[in-house]
């Protein structure tokens, strides 16, 4: 079963509607230094995931420069995942990951396959996005679903699937991939950083619809239309 996390969650409205339709994951963004209308403050972070319900697994997007940052604010946030964006070698996410209690998602460029070889073995987990030049996902852009599906294959570590995703494409996107995870933000918003709730509600859906297909079906699954 596909797992969906739906990120870049400002508000405590949104953070409801997330709940709602039915996602697994919900992630704030925060100390980032590139400009996003979804970044929040850490303050603002810590008191949304504090407010997630039990079930609702709570995720921290940050850039930070040095190890130290990222252990920093995972202790100020208290994330269940600590998601970093940023080119730590992998003896740095191992220093990371063993001074943190969050489970550690490391982003990777999907340009860059041999980077997610490189750090799978130090991490939880890998977050396969399109990353801009300043090294950050959310940009909007699909990337090659197939040649993620071939790295994803040669990974121990779960593969989260982000860029581009919608309601209208993550169907397909997980019959190519069958990742761990997707992620998305921009994908279900209305204007800005707020979200669609019926975009969520129909993202979720048909993330999951195609996660329990037969694994036998050979090709893209087609996304169904779902009704808000």
């Amino acid at each position: 079963m596909v797992r969906v996390k739906i990120c870049g969650v400002t508000n405590e409205t949104d953070l409801g509607g997330v709940e709602r339709a039915g996602a697994d994951a919900v992630g704030v963004i925060a100390a980032v230094p590139v400009d996003t209308p979804r970044e929040v403050s850490l303050g603002t972070a810590t008191r949304l995931l504090d407010s997630a319900p039990p079930f609702l697994t709570t995720t921290l997007v940050t850039m930070p420069e040095t190890p130290a940052d990222a252990v920093e604010v995972s202790e100020r946030v208290r994330p269940d995942v600590l998601q970093l964006h940023g080119d730590f070698a992998p003896d740095v996410f191992t220093e990371i990951r063993e001074s943190v209690q969050a489970s550690v998602v490391a982003v990777v460029d999907a340009a860059a396959p041999e980077r997610a070889r490189e750090v799978a073995p130090a991490v939880d987990g890998i977050l396969v996005d399109s990353v801009d030049s300043e090294g950050a996902g959310g940009t909007g852009e699909t990337h090659d679903w197939t040649a993620t599906a071939e790295v994803a294959s040669t990974l121990d570590a779960p593969v989260i699937l982000a860029g581009g995703l919608h309601p209208g494409n993550v169907a397909d996107a997980v019959g190519t991939v069958r990742p761990f995870a997707v992620d998305v933000a921009s994908g279900v918003e209305a204007s800005g950083e707020d979200k669609d709730p019926d975009a969520v509600r129909a993202f979720v859906a048909n993330a999951k619809r195609a996660g329990e297909r037969d694994a036998d079906i050979d090709g893209p699954i087609e996304a169904e239309e779902v009704s808000s």
